[in-house]
């Protein structure tokens, strides 16, 4: 399977927009723009490598402060986003 870059443009975190790079169903590499840095790059740091479902099944619903999402809610969103649209194009 060939490498593929998702690009995200986020809606309701600090971080604006994430590039991710998956292959064979798995995170080879991620990037944030914008957010908590020092966060961002934990949670690339501990996402690399990981299989997306499992990134999904950890991230997904995670809120910040009063908002009703989170970077890792919307990484978890992107990589739904993505499934989804691999799905129709299989």
């Amino acid at each position: 399977m060939t490498k593929e870059l998702i690009e995200y443009k986020t809606q309701g975190t600090c971080c604006a927009l994430m590039h991710v790079e998956v292959e064979d169903n798995k995170i080879i590499n991620a990037e944030f723009f914008g957010g908590c840095n020092g966060n961002l790059k934990g949670l690339k740091s501990l996402i690399k490598g990981m299989d997306i479902d499992d990134v999904i099944k950890r991230l997904q619903g995670i809120t910040c402060k009063d908002k009703p999402t989170s970077c890792p809610d919307q990484l978890a969103q992107c990589l739904i986003q993505y499934k989804s649209r691999s799905k129709v194009e299989a």
